[in-house]
């Protein structure tokens, strides 16, 4: 069984503890590498998960031809910058959300894959991998809860540390880059369209100068999606999607546990079903189908022209936040 060879460009956690363990049990990728800035950390993340090669540079890791494809988990102001470089070394590439600062700067990523049409370049959001997320598309889809006419979704944490990544504005930090990101991506995964115009009220850390309370409207024209993501508040997170006829519940939308069953809610016609998901991984799930993207040459499981769309709905929050009103798409 052929399968990608990947490595990953720095030892961040999530990676370390997440996507790498989850891509190992996959049935077409094989981790081969891990680069860090610094030798012996990269040492160190290899050995503890038995990873063959380490690299005390990421360049070192991009040069060697063992290396079919990266995993960048970067900080986010380094995602484009690493991603560019990833494709002039022949890599496929799959990046971690959100893919890059502004809408502009991820269309100079698109532009420049363009010249690569043998590779594959994708933006990580696992969730719409996850057995829960398909099963919900397809009920929509299906008229299982009539018209979709809304959407409802919240995601919070409780971070206060200033040395974290996600509270240093400079590199990209706050909640609507972190967790924001997904309540949009979802909406618009789930309406299959592009939201005309949106509204944001966005609060602002004094200290971090990142948003730690945002809250969002978009405009699909046939319907909405509303949203509220915080890095300061009691830690949640929940989907509702709203038809003329039904709705259907998700009870841990985006870090669904890879170690129990996931369960969702399909409420019609005055009863209430309990739909109950395999226990799934959904990190293997995105490693695998990307590497059979790449294995068969077929397209990337999500274009990258969607984590585009995404970054302009998102500083399109950010402008509305900013002036109090509406903006157009």
């Amino acid at each position: 069984m052929r399968q990608v060879r990947w490595g990953q460009i720095s030892t961040a956690n999530i990676g370390l503890k997440k996507v790498l363990p989850a891509m190992q049990r996959g049935k077409y990728c094989a981790v081969v590498g891990i680069a860090s800035r610094n030798l012996d950390a990269a040492r160190h993340a290899a050995k503890q998960l038995g990873i063959p090669k380490a690299y005390g540079s990421y360049e070192e890791l991009l040069a060697d031809p063992d290396i079919d494809a990266v995993y960048i988990p970067l900080p986010n102001h380094l995602h484009v910058p690493w991603s560019l470089k990833a494709l002039e070394a022949g890599k496929h590439v799959l990046c971690e959300k959100p893919i890059a600062l502004t809408a502009a700067e991820a269309q100079t990523l698109l532009d420049a894959a363009r010249n690569y049409p043998h590779l594959k370049v994708m933006e990580a959001f696992m969730y719409r991998h996850h057995p829960q997320w398909q099963r919900a598309k397809k009920m929509v889809d299906a008229g299982k809860i009539g018209t979709l006419r809304t959407i409802q979704s919240f995601f919070s944490y409780f971070n206060a540390d200033p040395r974290n990544i996600r509270n240093q504005a400079e590199i990209g930090g706050g909640g609507l880059m972190d967790i924001g990101c997904y309540n949009v991506s979802l909406s618009r995964f789930i309406f299959n369209a592009e939201p005309q115009r949106v509204i944001g009220v966005v609060e602002y850390d004094p200290q971090f100068r990142t948003d730690r309370l945002a809250a969002g409207m978009l405009d699909f024209g046939n319907g909405t999606a509303t949203f509220t993501c915080a890095t300061q508040l009691a830690p949640y997170q929940r989907v509702n999607i709203f038809g003329t006829a039904g709705r259907v519940e998700i009870e841990i939308p985006f870090n669904a546990p890879p170690d129990r069953p996931c369960k969702m809610w399909y409420e019609t016609k005055g009863k209430t079903q309990e739909i109950v998901l395999p226990t799934t991984d959904q990190y293997t799930v995105q490693g695998d189908l990307m590497s059979q993207a790449i294995l068969k040459n077929t397209p990337a499981p999500t274009p990258l022209a969607d984590a585009v769309a995404n970054m302009r709905i998102v500083e399109a929050l950010v402008a509305s936040g900013r002036d109090s009103k509406w903006v157009k798409i």
